[in-house]
């Protein structure tokens, strides 16, 4: 039975604007969504970081190159390509997210939205491992994003690609445009 939806294609393709847009349709229908986004932050043209922001509006920090991140202060350091993952940051704004999926008495299931599991979010053995339970849980619905595969794989990210309740949606330049209605009755069909 199909529980879960995640998009997925090249960097850029437009994969969160799609996730947004779903969950404006939904919060429009009524539904109730939480999670997060991760967006491009940008100073002066050029891209120098990545931001968690939640789908009620607070940001902060995934990740900055490293002349923008600053000092570590002797913590551990994780990088993906020119980028310093601020773990803590996103930690402190993401993990009390999936605390908020448990269903309220008489609203049925939420929409947890989880755009990206990545390789900066997978540094985080507390993500992966709420990721993990909400996943098996019945309290919500996730709409994510996960990258195509290249490289090494990643661990959670082929666990989800190959599980039996969740349906994937490949985002192409020319479907991006076209998918949106079918993404949404995917997630309706996960709700019910």
């Amino acid at each position: 039975m199909l529980r879960h939806v995640f998009l997925t294609g090249p960097p850029g393709v437009g994969k969160t604007t799609l996730v947004q847009k779903a969950c404006d349709a939904l919060v429009s229908s009524g539904q109730s969504v939480e999670g997060f986004y991760t967006e491009e932050v940008r100073e002066g043209g050029r891209r120098v970081g990545f931001d968690v922001v939640t789908v009620s509006g607070e940001r902060d920090h995934l990740s900055r190159i490293r002349d923008v991140a600053g000092d570590s202060h002797g913590r551990r350091e994780y990088k993906v390509g020119q980028y310093v993952v601020d773990l803590p940051s996103f930690e402190r704004l993401a993990l009390p997210l999936f605390k908020k999926v448990s269903p309220e008495e008489g609203t049925g299931k939420k929409v947890f939205v989880l755009d990206e599991i990545g390789k900066m979010e997978l540094f985080s053995q507390p993500f992966i491992k709420a990721v993990k339970q909400t996943l098996d849980g019945s309290s919500c619905t996730i709409l994510g994003t996960i990258p195509i595969p290249k490289g090494k794989p990643l661990g959670l990210v082929e666990e989800v690609r190959t599980r039996s309740d969740v349906k994937i949606f490949t985002v192409t330049k020319e479907n991006r445009n076209a998918i949106l209605q079918d993404i949404l009755s995917a997630l309706r069909e996960g709700l019910k």
